[in-house]
């Protein structure tokens, strides 16, 4: 289980470098039996109702290329794109 938990920091390790240029980042909350990796995205990334789309395209896509075992990708604290509160990456220059 620890060398599945390795896979997957080394394929985030991979994008992080673009999460932070937007003030953001993610870290592993568990790997599920059933091979989900519950992701929770920190800093703008927590708070921007695009963070689906990255979850989805970038982070998700970046995990099940290098880590075929994975099964799923979800984030404990996604922010809904219609959310007020929600906070866009250009709003925070």
């Amino acid at each position: 289980m620890s060398d599945l938990l390795d896979q997957v920091e080394k394929a985030l390790d991979t994008i992080r470098p673009y999460l932070e240029a937007d003030g953001g980042n993610v870290s592993i909350e568990e790997i599920t039996p059933e091979n989900v990796v519950k992701l929770k995205l920190l800093g703008s990334c927590g708070s921007c109702p695009m963070s689906i789309m990255t979850l989805k395209a970038g982070i998700e896509q970046a995990i099940k290329k290098a880590v075929p075992e994975v099964t799923g990708v979800e984030a404990i604290n996604l922010t809904d794109i219609d959310d007020p509160n929600a906070v866009l990456p250009e709003n925070l220059r």
